[in-house]
């Protein structure tokens, strides 16, 4: 995946504040695997994946609908950013321990 900017973060989580409580994790989990997944087409083939873009998480979050950016007081965009950045944390943490 391309380097995570503050605006990957912030897609993701506005993405993410539209779905169901209970499917905010898969679905977090998909957008990452999906901008890896382009990363990697990117790579290979040097043109943008068909699907997921340039690689980056903005590009896999920007397939999907996202909600209008609320400000840091709202607690489910809050809580929504925090998944995105746990997410972000455990794959750089596997990734440092493999």
């Amino acid at each position: 995946m391309r380097p995570i900017l503050h605006g990957d973060v912030t897609a993701a989580a506005q993405v993410l504040l539209i779905a169901p409580r209970e499917d905010r994790d898969r679905l977090c989990a998909r957008m990452i695997c999906e901008a890896e997944l382009a990363d990697k087409h990117v790579g290979q083939t040097g043109r943008l994946h068909p699907l997921f873009g340039n690689g980056s998480l903005m590009a896999a979050a920007r397939n999907r609908q996202l909600a209008e950016e609320p400000s840091f007081d709202n607690l489910q965009y809050c809580q929504c950013f925090e998944l995105v950045l746990r997410h972000l944390i455990e794959r750089q943490l596997t990734r440092t321990h493999s």
